[in-house]
């Protein structure tokens, strides 16, 4: 197969491709390239959800290849750790220096000592869990649980209904009544907004769900503020209305759900008055909520990740997904639910390249991050190999994550596309290729989609793409035979469905089941073992530390009664993109809570808890509900006054059922800096 980069080394041409980054939308591109040098980046047409148009962040994206802090080749760490100087080495250095010091730790500590550390957001089938899975499961090192993001949803999702695909974008229209429960299209998923607003024109009704009056919010019907941790009892008190006043689909319930009665005990708890009093709604709109969700037929539910980042996100998730199979809005197009369709090929993206188990070794949660580094024994992790991810700017616990790093005796190892704030604290630091200087494959998990990534230019510098260098690691170790990343994606094409891979391979993309829009209970049913909804599912109630659907406290205090969230924002992916950010961010900030410490307009002020500081300028927002403060997701260390971001206040606390982060459970207070 040619590569792309071909096409456009001389003259200029338009190349297409497709966006892997970690977004529901998974977009077409059209790339125009101009003497082997992108110079424009725009929507193709090959995907009908994304509607020929993409974000503002992929838009820029050149501005991340061609900036000055894209890595151009490997470099080994000169002089203190963190101090930011590198010498340039060549791959042979590098990539030998590593080996060695894989083979010294081994022998002296053994492999578990070792520990590769990644997030799959931004990536597809072929830059992630292919030849770096096949390298870490035959060194038999420690595992990683990558439990960041999705977690508690995903969970929920699989065991309520074995990961069902959800209603399509495509299908949104057909809706009449949509809720948007702790979601922000405008922000990220962009290409579901002009659907909602098609739907809104044809007279579907808008609930928005969000601390945050977003910009959906303020066209809502219904836009309920609760405060943050608190969507599990107003997910409950929607399932206590339906049931007493028998909106409730009884013969659906007996027919296609097991654990209604004990899903209907744990709602009685709680009546929309005490939901309304704990989470901080207006009791009267969330009965007009519950009133118009039992009465509006097709009713679709998007469920987001918000709502999971929190001590009760896995029960929060499975409440809200449960609504459809409660209240009967299945069986017709436009009604159910929308989640994560990253399933609904029945792709998985892992262990593509070799059938050998996975070893029993330890398996470490990545919100752990900073403990592993700084406690754990038997053995201690000796070296930290990081690709794909920043964990100093994404994991919580900042602080302890950065101690751990600081560690003389830690060999760390980065493999990145620019210089992160986690590679300044790295021995070595490899140049890793972008998805438009490589191949991937992209599987879209809002529209379903399944679609070729190409590469529009040249490798930049003696940048290389993760299933070479993966390969050439493996080589080195005795571990298996040096490929390059084509023969890599054609062994991967040849795992697919043959009609999938002949399709992908030949035109650049596969056809969807279903057109892409199926509907639940017609065209797609339960994947669970009896193929029914499990309204209580065992596997989540023996996780949670109250039982499943057991409601846990507000964690604020006194001391710290702000609620600091930390949203996904239009500028960055994660934290992908985060160095071009110019200037500070800002701490949005309710004009009453402000009013309240003495504080103005662009005040420097101190974000704090027993966890760190935070030192940013305050912004006055009447859209953040009081009570709650927000600090932008994947902020870089450069973007405050003092180094410390957000998660440098988010307690390492994980979720009800399976540990996830709680990035919302962040309570601070806020003062005048200098005033103590």
């Amino acid at each position: 197969m040619p590569r792309a980069a071909e096409e456009g080394r001389w003259g200029r041409s338009t190349v297409r491709t497709a966006c892997p980054l970690d977004c529901p939308d998974s977009c077409t591109l059209d790339v125009t390239v101009e003497n082997g040098r992108v110079v424009d980046i725009d929507g193709g047409d090959e995907n009908p959800a994304t509607r020929n148009y993409i974000c503002a962040k992929v838009r820029r994206f050149t501005s991340r290849i061609y900036g000055e802090d894209r890595l151009l080749y490997p470099a080994v760490r000169q002089g203190a750790r963190g101090n930011g100087v590198f010498t340039r080495v060549s791959w042979d250095e590098a990539l030998q220096q590593i080996a060695d010091r894989v083979v010294e730790i081994r022998d002296r500590w053994g492999a578990e000592a070792i520990l590769p550390f990644c997030y799959g957001g931004s990536n597809g089938l072929l830059t992630q869990d292919t030849t770096d899975a096949a390298l870490f499961r035959g060194l038999r090192t420690s595992r990683l649980a990558r439990t960041v993001c999705a977690a508690p949803t995903g969970a929920a999702n699989q065991a309520l209904y074995g990961k069902m695909p959800g209603v399509a974008y495509l299908d949104y229209p057909h809706a009449r009544l949509i809720v948007l429960w702790g979601v922000n299209p405008s922000a990220s998923g962009i290409h579901l907004v002009p659907f909602v607003r098609e739907a809104q024109r044809a007279g579907a009704r808008l609930v928005v769900i969000d601390p945050r009056a977003t910009t959906l919010a303020r066209h809502a019907d219904i836009h309920l503020a609760p405060h943050p941790g608190t969507d599990l009892p107003i997910a409950l008190a929607l399932h206590r209305f339906l049931f007493e006043t028998g909106a409730a689909d009884e013969a659906f319930l007996a027919e296609f759900t097991t654990g209604a009665d004990r899903l209907r005990a744990r709602a009685d708890e709680w009546p929309i008055e005490r939901a309304a009093q704990v989470s901080g709604v207006d009791a009267g709109q969330l009965r007009a909520f519950a009133e118009l969700y039992a009465s509006t037929s097709p009713a679709l539910v998007r469920c987001g990740w918000g709502l999971e980042r929190n001590r009760n996100g896995g029960s929060a998730a499975a409440a809200i997904m449960a609504l459809p199979a409660v209240a009967g809005k299945f069986r017709v197009r436009g009604g159910g639910f929308s989640m994560s369709n990253s399933a609904a090929l029945g792709i998985k993206a892992a262990a593509w390249m070799d059938d050998t188990p996975e070893p029993s070794t330890r398996v470490v949660n990545m919100n752990h991050l900073g403990r592993a580094l700084l406690e754990y024994q038997d053995p201690p992790v000796k070296m930290l190999f990081v690709y794909n991810c920043n964990p100093l700017a994404t994991m919580p616990d900042q602080n302890r994550v950065l101690r751990g790093l600081q560690r003389d005796d830690l060999f760390t190892v980065v493999f990145d596309q620019v210089f992160t704030d986690t590679a300044r604290y790295a021995d070595v630091v490899l140049p890793s290729t972008t998805f438009l200087e490589n191949y991937d494959i992209a599987k879209g998990y809002g529209p379903i989609s399944l679609q070729l990534v190409r590469p529009v230019i040249e490798p930049v510098g003696e940048s290389r793409p993760n299933a070479e260098v993966f390969s050439e690691l493996a080589a080195r170790l005795g571990l298996g035979e040096r490929e390059e990343e084509i023969d890599t994606l054609l062994r991967i094409a040849a795992r697919l469905p043959a009609d999938v891979s002949a399709e992908l391979m030949e035109r650049g993309a596969a056809t969807p089941p279903f057109g892409g829009a199926p509907v639940q209970f017609v065209d797609v049913f339960p994947r669970t073992a009896d193929g029914k909804v499990h309204l209580f599912p065992p596997e989540l109630d023996v996780q949670a530390p109250l039982g499943l659907y057991g409601y846990q406290p507000d964690p604020a205090t006194d001391r710290y009664p702000l609620a600091l969230i930390s949203p996904a924002s239009e500028k960055t992916v994660s934290s992908m993109m985060g160095e071009l950010r110019e200037r500070a961010a800002a701490l949005q900030m309710h004009p009453s809570d402000a009013q309240a410490r003495g504080l103005g307009k662009d005040d420097p002020v101190r974000v704090f808890n027993d966890l760190g500081e935070v030192q940013v300028p305050v912004a006055l927002n009447p859209d953040i509900r009081p009570g709650t403060v927000s600090l932008p997701k994947g902020l870089w260390r450069k973007s405050t006054y003092n180094g410390s971001t957000s998660n440098a206040l988010v307690p390492d606390s994980l979720t009800d059922v399976a540990g996830g982060a709680c990035f919302n459970d962040a309570r601070v207070q806020v003062a005048l800096l200098g005033r103590h």
